[in-house]
């Protein structure tokens, strides 16, 4: 569930506490986290009506300027149901504190490079820690143009970058991503272990 800036923001100042939506299947359920760029909305409560009650004061109260605009915004089949969505402010994205936190003790380090070798050793195609190392050479490039480079469609990269940044190793910017320095961490003790492991006197990683 996409939640635009401005009322994220509103959210958060408690001048908006519903969302409306339309959706074939419930997309959330009660305790959901939705993270944003001004912080957690946790999703209170979801109730299903009738689209047709929907009055310019609805609208208003979830951030919309009208009803008209906000059935706008509505996507899915015409006969798909609408759902009101109560939302609140959770707080600050607790993955903040996480990218921030480098200090990782050997065992954090190992923790970390084993789920993203998990990722790769799940995957058809190794996808983890390629994406890594290109973000960290390519900040603030677009989504799009990075996944060309692996050879994916944007809307298969992104999804692969969330999971990253949901062990804290990447940061979204206006334009692209960069490594968090808990990303750079973890790329740089990978890159010297790779480095040990080529060299005459290194050691394998198994």
């Amino acid at each position: 569930m996409l939640i635009r800036r401005a009322v994220a923001e509103a959210i958060a100042a408690g001048t908006v506490r519903v969302q409306y939506r339309r959706w074939g299947k419930r997309r959330v359920k009660v305790g959901t986290w939705i993270h944003t760029p001004v912080g957690v909305i946790v999703v209170d409560a979801i109730t299903e009506v009738d689209p047709t009650t929907l009055t310019d004061d609805d609208a208003r109260a979830a951030g919309e300027t009208s009803v008209a605009q906000l059935r706008k915004g509505f996507r899915g089949a015409d006969g798909d149901p609408v759902w009101r969505i109560e939302v609140s402010y959770g707080g600050e994205d607790p993955r903040i504190a996480l990218r921030e936190d480098d200090a990782l003790t050997d065992d954090e380090l190992a923790s970390l490079r084993a789920k993203v070798d998990a990722m790769d050793a799940r995957a058809d195609s190794p996808w983890a820690w390629a994406t890594l190392e290109l973000i960290r050479d390519h900040p603030a490039v677009l989504a799009a143009d990075l996944g060309a480079r692996l050879g994916l469609e944007r809307d298969v990269f992104k999804p692969r970058v969330r999971r990253l940044k949901a062990l804290g190793l990447t940061e979204s910017l206006r334009v692209g991503y960069r490594l968090s320095p808990r990303g750079e961490r973890v790329v740089e003790a990978a890159r010297r272990t790779g480095e040990q492991a080529d060299s005459p006197t290194g050691h394998d990683r198994s």
